[in-house]
């Protein structure tokens, strides 16, 4: 084999060892923005996998509006924020969700260990926003019904554990499994307690459903691009890609030291 031709061997499997590397580096990169697993970039993720703009997400099957009636103990304008936390904590986490959303499931996996312990701390409340893009994007009536289902929860005093139970037990974006009242009731069977006759009345009658419906024209208003928008005293964190975990609490405990 003449010098040239093996030149020209060896260069070829170099340039096949280079794309593979590129293959894997961008499945790679695809895998971390799907499952959020990378935290640096977890507040990033709203612009690549499945955060919708928000003037386009219109509950389509939304059915006919009822009185509005607040969950109990729902504050902020309107009575449209469901708070978590003691009213006296130095900072004030808002977040705009949508149970149908992955990338809230992203965002709660991420950040959700590091939000308890500063909310169980007395340094942090948060005010829960529920929106329906998903419904209005993908079609069907699970944002809505499972936002609720979680009002109807936080009647009961259980909202913050079934909230995780729901992105715990997220169905695919496409899977509008939340649309089934009794997916919803079973779920609630994960929460000691929660699983009442009133509680099934409230999901069944979807008591809330205006208040949700509310909630969303709220988020509309506010022209915000996306769920989850996370805002910390009113700043954007979602857009700060080097947002982590360990800076929220960083900033959190500096805002309690003044």
């Amino acid at each position: 084999m003449s010098e040239k031709n093996r030149d020209g061997k060896r260069n070829a499997r170099e340039r096949l060892a280079v794309e593979r590397e590129k293959q894997k580096a961008s499945e790679k990169r695809r895998r971390a923005l799907i499952v959020g697993a990378s935290v640096i970039c977890v507040l990033g993720l709203a612009a690549v996998i499945g955060v919708v703009a928000a003037n386009s997400g219109k509950d389509k099957k939304s059915g006919a509006s009822g009185p509005v009636v607040s969950p109990s103990g729902a504050t902020g304008k309107d009575s449209l924020a469901i708070p978590v936390g003691k009213e006296g904590a130095g900072s004030t986490l808002t977040v705009w969700e949508d149970f149908r959303c992955p990338a809230c499931q992203a965002f709660e996996a991420a950040y959700r260990p590091t939000i308890r312990e500063l909310t169980d701390s007395g340094k942090l409340k948060v005010e829960y926003h529920l929106v329906t893009l998903i419904d209005g994007n993908m079609g069907g009536s699970g944002s809505r019904k499972a936002a609720n289902a979680a009002a109807c929860a936080q009647d009961a005093g259980k909202f913050r554990d079934y909230h995780d139970v729901l992105y715990e037990n997220q169905p695919k974006e496409t899977d509008d499994a939340f649309a089934d009242n009794a997916k919803l009731i079973e779920l609630a069977g994960k929460v000691e307690g929660l699983d009442t006759p009133a509680f099934r009345a409230c999901v069944n009658d979807g008591t809330h459903d205006s208040w949700v419906r509310k909630s969303h024209a709220a988020f509309q208003a506010g022209n915000f691009t996306g769920t989850p928008t996370v805002l910390l005293g009113g700043k954007n964190i979602y857009a700060d890609q080097s947002m982590t975990p360990a800076k929220l609490k960083q900033m959190v405990e500096e805002a309690n030291k003044g």
